[in-house]
């Protein structure tokens, strides 16, 4: 089979913290992972193109071009650390100004081109698609206004990027009828379908584990993890692992302090993981907690990405109940609570079965077999 090859435009590194430190999301890398390895499986090499800047203050790195995995390269552009706020704007200008020139110079008319939206793409990304002509395939995960305040500059910028799409690949079903007013070509990917093999590594303690795992901003719902654990049995424990500021991962820390001289269950601190320490710590876990915050803009459009890691590693999964996964294929296999009262939620993880078998594997393999084949068409049209 002839093999062709795909531009795939993101905030993207391969090495996440090492040195030069450019800036990138851990969920978005491993999503893009996951896309390329859809795009392989239907015959598309990848070339990944991130325009990235070093988030250091000091030190002047180089652009390159490397190989990722078979069939899938990072280029990068030449960037360099910044300490003020001129600098540092000089710094994300610069980064756009090399992505327009490799854009100008290697873009051909309809070629189709994947581009994790970002508002620092935005202009660009419009411009190139004005000029070149390319078929913009533009992966939305979120509204960028729906996160945090935004300037009435950056929102009209994310919408003209969002009207110009030919093409979009959405995480949740709602954000493409928010979104996708011109009903054009689409694909849904909650998130990365996965599975993992069974690395038989439970807890042997006779407890029931239940795990927290994702970030520490408290809006997120860490805090309420915490406060579920107050009115758990002594015969469960509950974990907390994830990233955040120090200072968010201090306060982490005297919380759960707080709450465990008040509770008979064990709540611990496990610290940030990451590949396979991060899936045996999963799977050695029974139910997995997503306790996002329900009146969050966000909660509207976006997928939390935590249940498919749960899913994939054979955890009951207990959740609050939002639109954006009563409505997607996950619904079936999860256990909701409806406020987020910590009394409400350890009363619906008590009420878990553990005895009966979890579908949830099977669940994320179907939707694995199905993206490829979504992906596939999405492409073709």
């Amino acid at each position: 089979m002839t093999r062709k090859t795909i531009k795939y435009i993101a905030f993207y590194s391969t090495d996440i913290g090492d040195s030069q430190n450019r800036a990138a999301v851990l969920s978005a890398t491993n999503k893009i992972n996951y896309i390329c390895s859809a795009l392989r499986k239907n015959g598309y090499d990848v070339e990944i193109i991130s325009p990235s800047w070093t988030n250091n203050n000091t030190g002047v790195y180089r652009g390159e071009t490397k190989e990722v995995t078979e069939g899938v390269t990072l280029k990068t552009f030449a960037t360099f650390g910044s300490k003020n706020k001129f600098m540092k704007f000089f710094k994300y200008l610069f980064s756009n100004l090399q992505l327009y020139i490799y854009l100008l110079k290697n873009t051909k008319r309809d070629e189709p081109i994947i581009v994790y939206h970002s508002v620092f793409l935005s202009f660009p990304i419009r411009v190139v698609k004005l000029l070149k002509k390319f078929n913009l395939i533009l992966e939305v995960e979120e509204i960028y206004k729906d996160v945090q305040s935004a300037s009435s500059f950056m929102e009209k910028s994310e919408f003209k990027l969002f009207e110009i799409a030919d093409k979009f690949i959405f995480p949740t079903e709602l954000l493409n009828e928010k979104i996708n007013l011109g009903e054009k070509p689409f694909s849904i990917i909650y998130g990365t379908y996965q599975v993992e093999d069974e690395r038989e590594c439970k807890f042997d303690d006779n407890q029931t584990h239940v795990v927290y795992a994702g970030t520490f901003e408290p809006s997120k719902g860490s805090t309420l993890a915490i406060a579920v654990a107050e009115y758990l049995p002594e015969n469960y424990h509950m974990h907390l692992i994830g990233f955040g500021t120090d200072e968010q991962v201090n306060n982490i820390k005297n919380k759960i302090e707080l709450v465990s001289k008040k509770t008979k269950a064990y709540i611990s601190y496990n610290g940030l993981l990451q590949g396979e320490e991060y899936i045996r710590f999963l799977q050695k876990c029974d139910i997995g907690l997503s306790p996002q915050v329900p009146n969050a803009g966000y909660n509207e459009t976006s997928f939390p990405s935590k249940i498919l890691s749960y899913l994939a590693n054979g955890l009951s999964v207990v959740s609050v109940r939002i639109k954006s996964i009563e409505k997607s294929a996950v619904d079936e296999v999860i256990f909701y609570y409806d406020k987020p009262d910590p009394k409400e939620v350890a009363s619906r993880i008590v009420s878990i079965d553990l005895n009966r078998k979890q579908s949830g594997k099977e669940l994320i393999k179907k939707l694995d077999r199905e993206f490829v084949v979504q992906i596939k068409q999405l492409l073709e049209i």
